[in-house]
């Protein structure tokens, strides 16, 4: 009953949030007359673009690289001004992660023992990030990441191809004992990270793929972790006026129902076959993740 009554009220948070957000969104662009629907033209493109990232970001591939490609392929900020691409995002994709929160919390079973700490961990570690890694390098650390990514992901398909863990990993939906622990320790640095730019999905899936876990369960962990940081971080965007509004109203809703989309292919999906294309799926953001930081380091 308790963990039930825990489900509920997490569900009632995530209503309430997705409720402000958009009140907070539209009440700031009625009040700046700013036209978030935009023209045809940008609206049915910013539809498109949030309709197949955040396809993507519900299969756990992410949808920062994505967006950003398909934002530069478009032309879509079309001001020359990067420096309002991070709060685009946000705003953009703010609403669809916490309804991808909200359709795994429910479709997909985590222990609230698990849920919570791990989630409150990465919260925690976003909210103090921005002064422990003002001095970090960003490329660094992204190649350090994707390295680290490629190795678990090579660690991954020997377990998967000596069949290791198979028999309880399905019928696992939490942590416990030690593995919470460094469970904690690790959204805590993941959240951290996040503030310079790095995804939680490919980490998460590792984490829970070595612990022995379901794999599934990776999803409602990541996805409460992302939608509370992006809650968050969107008001602030917001009010510093980062945010590139011209037809974004198109990438929200397009968001939504590509998140409800990938949420019915995946929840019915063979665990081997996710496990499968989990390798994968590590495996390009390792290498997206270096290839990124160098070419940063290229254009400098």
């Amino acid at each position: 009953m308790t963990e039930t009554l825990i489900l509920q009220l997490i569900k009632l948070l995530l209503f309430a949030a997705i409720a402000i957000l958009v009140i907070v969104i539209f009440t700031h662009t009625r009040r700046k007359k700013i036209n978030i629907i935009g023209t045809p033209k940008k609206f049915f493109t910013a539809f498109v673009i949030g309709f197949f990232t955040d396809m993507l970001d519900t299969w756990g591939i992410g949808s920062y690289a994505t967006t950003t490609t398909f934002f530069k392929l478009t032309n879509f900020i079309d001001d020359g001004d990067d420096t309002k691409l991070p709060g685009t995002m946000n705003i953009g994709h703010a609403i669809a992660v916490l309804v991808e929160a909200l359709f795994f919390i429910t479709a997909v079973r985590v222990e609230m023992t698990t849920l919570i700490p791990m989630t409150s961990a990465a919260v925690i570690g976003a909210l103090t990030g921005t002064r422990l890694t003002k001095n970090w390098s960003a490329k660094l650390v992204q190649r350090v990441l994707g390295l680290l990514l490629i190795i678990a992901a090579i660690i991954m398909a020997l377990r998967i191809a000596f069949n290791i863990g198979a028999d309880t990993a399905t019928s696992v939906h939490g942590l416990h004992g030690i593995l919470l622990f460094i469970g904690v320790i690790f959204n805590f640095i993941l959240g951290v990270l996040m503030t310079m730019g790095l995804g939680n999905y490919a980490p998460e899936l590792v984490f829970f793929s070595l612990a022995g876990v379901n794999p599934l369960i990776a999803l409602p962990v990541m996805m409460l972790d992302a939608a509370m940081i992006m809650f968050s971080a969107a008001q602030g965007f917001i009010k510093k006026d980062r945010v590139y509004w011209n037809g974004l109203l198109g990438m929200m809703i397009g968001g939504i129902l590509g998140v409800v989309v990938a949420a019915k292919v995946i929840t019915n999906i063979d665990i081997n076959l996710l496990k499968k294309a989990m390798v994968v799926i590590v495996i390009y953001t390792g290498i997206m993740l270096i290839r990124t930081s160098f070419i940063k380091a290229s254009t400098k």
